[in-house]
């Protein structure tokens, strides 16, 4: 891509509109565009990363045997009448169609994949089954002053899992939360992020989150350093010590919430007569699991971790390119070199590459800091026939050939 084609713009200074660190970096640097609060559009270097992240959630989805589809974001209210959570989701978005029939925008999707897996599951023959998709969903947040971490509209990928007992439920529960840790470590934040007990709510003693440590993150943990493990804030008055070791001096951490799994056990499939036909012939319901990942979160934890004061540090796995190749020469047979190793570099790796001509070289430099790709690549009238490399979260500057990139 060559950025003076690049749909993007780039400000001087952070906007006064936004009060997290994610916000201020992602808009400023072109990657998201406010619409209204919770509320943004993903500009061309936002959305590549939000679809790097959301290809390596799916991959890991697909290794656990689940099967991606996609629902409607628009509910029937009767749908949520069933489960009696019309009146009882404060965040729930209602709306009425033609002839004054209600709706809601899905903030979650077990009222709808309900419905959909009885048309499927009727023996014990059709169990398991693991289907997942990646939505875009809407919650009426009262207050929404977080960037991508607290959205009105946002992306969600919600994955639901069908058992014909608690047993297998179980089973695969313990599988799902390694998967998890399988996309955190892709992400560059497993070592950072912990399995942290959390409130069942009404299907089950607990349900665990993956909350990522942060300065400026908004939820508060209460970590086991023995076990690694650690105790929601909202969860600690009834759980005061670690569930593993019993522990009770724990660490008070600020983190970020990347992820949850929920047991929601039979309370949906009672809600709609889910059921199956067992071996010796009884109706039995269907037991369930659900288990989110936020990946427009994610992009924001991302940001809110990995910066400094110039700018955004990109992971590898999801930076919008690998590298940026910056054109600092005024001279013809420079800009045509840097217009060789761009075409040479595109045949295997993704570029960016600054080829813009009336940008000073020092306001190129620092919009590269901005934007935070992994790898700076310069040309320029000292560079001879090499390259000058520099890695975004290191000082060292080296010069290359083309072949050892």
């Amino acid at each position: 891509m060559k950025q003076s084609n690049l749909f993007y713009k780039t400000l001087r200074q952070p906007p006064k509109d936004e009060e997290a660190v994610n916000a201020k970096l992602l808009v400023r640097a072109g990657f998201i565009d406010k619409v209204a609060a919770g509320i943004y559009s993903y500009l061309p270097l936002g959305y590549r990363v939000l679809t790097k992240i959301q290809n390596i959630i799916r991959q890991e989805m697909d290794a656990v045997g689940g099967q991606e589809i996609l629902m409607p974001v628009l509910h029937p209210k009767e749908l949520w009448q069933q489960t009696n959570r019309w009146n009882s989701m404060s965040v729930l978005f209602k709306l009425k169609g033609a002839g004054g029939k209600g709706f809601a925008l899905g903030p979650t999707h077990e009222e709808t994949v309900t419905p959909l897996a009885k048309k499927v599951i009727f023996s014990y023959k059709d169990l398991p089954h693991y289907i997942y998709q990646i939505q875009t969903k809407f919650r009426n947040e009262p207050r929404s002053k977080s960037g991508l971490l607290r959205g009105r509209e946002f992306v969600m990928k919600d994955f639901y899992s069908f058992h014909t007992d608690k047993k297998d439920l179980d089973k695969y529960y313990q599988i799902m939360a390694e998967a998890y840790q399988r996309i955190l470590n892709r992400l560059g934040i497993g070592g950072i992020t912990v399995k942290t007990f959390a409130s069942g709510g009404d299907f089950s003693k607990y349900s665990h989150e993956f909350q990522t440590f942060c300065d400026t993150g908004e939820d508060i943990i209460h970590l086991c350093k023995k076990c690694n493990i650690a105790i929601n804030n909202e969860l600690i008055k009834e759980q005061p010590a670690c569930p593993e070791c019993g522990n009770d001096k724990l660490e008070r951490k600020n983190t970020i919430e990347t992820g949850n799994i929920f047991k929601l056990n039979t309370k949906f499939s009672d809600a709609f007569k889910l059921t199956y036909r067992a071996e010796d012939g009884t109706e039995k319901p269907v037991y369930m699991g659900c288990y989110g990942f936020g990946p427009s979160r994610t992009m924001g934890t991302l940001v809110e971790i990995f910066n400094d004061q110039k700018g955004i540090i990109w992971p590898e796995a999801v930076a919008p390119f690998k590298y940026h190749l910056i054109n600092l020469s005024k001279d013809d047979k420079v800009k045509k070199k840097a217009g060789d190793i761009y075409k040479e570099l595109s045949r295997k790796y993704e570029v960016l590459y600054d080829d813009r001509a009336n940008v000073s070289p020092g306001e190129k430099l620092a919009e590269a800091d901005l934007i935070g790709i992994p790898y700076r690549l310069v040309v320029s009238d000292k560079t001879g026939n090499k390259i000058e490399m520099k890695e975004r979260n290191k000082t060292k500057v080296s010069l290359k050939n083309l072949t050892d990139l």
